[in-house]
C-alpha cells in the first residue's frame, strides 16, 4: 500500500514526504520530479511551450505508473487532484493524505518560488492562491482518505500524525 500525500503546494508535501520516506525505509517519488525528469524541462517550460493540458497528461500517465507500484510514499503535485482518474488511480494502492494550510501560511512558504507559473496569470500571488484553494478545496476533501493541517506543526508532528493513521 503506497502512502499518497496531495495538497496545495506549499502544505508540506515534500518535506514530510522526505521524513516519512525514511522513517519508513519506502521509496520517495514526487510526481513533479518526474515529469520534469522525463520532459527534460522545468515545469514552467513545459507550461510555457505546450499548455497545462499537455503538463496535466504528463501528471496523469505518472500517477497511472506509480498506482502500480507499492510501499512507495508519493508526493503529488498540487493539481493532481483535478482528473478523477489520477484519484481513482491514486486510490487503488494508497491512502490519500490531504495536507492542508492556510493561505497565510502558503504565501510564507512559496512566495519566492519560481519554480512553478502562475495558475491564473492576472491576480496578485494571495489572491490566486484563494481562488485556487477555493477551486480545489471540494477536490482535495473528496479524494482525500484523512486530513493533516500543517499551520503551526513541526514536520516531525506532521510525520507523526500520519504514522499514527497508517
Amino acid at each position: 500500500m503506497n502512502i499518497v500525500l496531495i495538497g496545495y503546494r506549499g502544505t508540506g508535501k515534500s518535506s514530510v514526504g522526505r521524513l516519512l520516506a525514511a522513517r519508513l525505509g519506502r521509496e520517495l517519488v514526487s510526481t513533479d520530479a518526474e515529469i520534469v525528469k522525463r520532459a527534460h524541462r522545468t515545469i514552467p517550460e513545459i507550461v510555457a511551450q505546450e499548455g497545462w493540458e499537455h503538463f496535466r497528461d504528463l501528471e496523469s500517465d505518472i500517477c497511472r505508473e506509480l498506482a502500480s507500484r507499492d510501499q512507495l510514499v508519493i508526493d503529488t503535485g498540487g493539481g493532481a487532484i483535478l482528473r478523477t482518474q489520477n484519484v481513482e488511480a491514486l486510490k487503488k494502492n494508497g491512502t490519500l493524505f490531504w495536507l492542508e494550510a492556510s493561505v497565510g501560511t502558503i504565501s510564507k512558504r512559496i512566495g519566492r518560488d519560481t519554480q512553478r507559473p502562475s495558475l491564473t496569470g492576472t491576480k496578485s500571488f494571495v489572491d490566486e492562491v484563494q481562488d485556487v484553494l477555493r477551486e480545489r478545496t471540494p477536490k482535495y476533501q473528496a479524494a482525500a482518505d484523512h486530513v493533516i493541517t500543517t499551520d503551526g506543526r513541526s514536520i516531525n508532528q506532521l510525520v507523526e500524525a500520519i504514522l499514527t493513521l497508517v
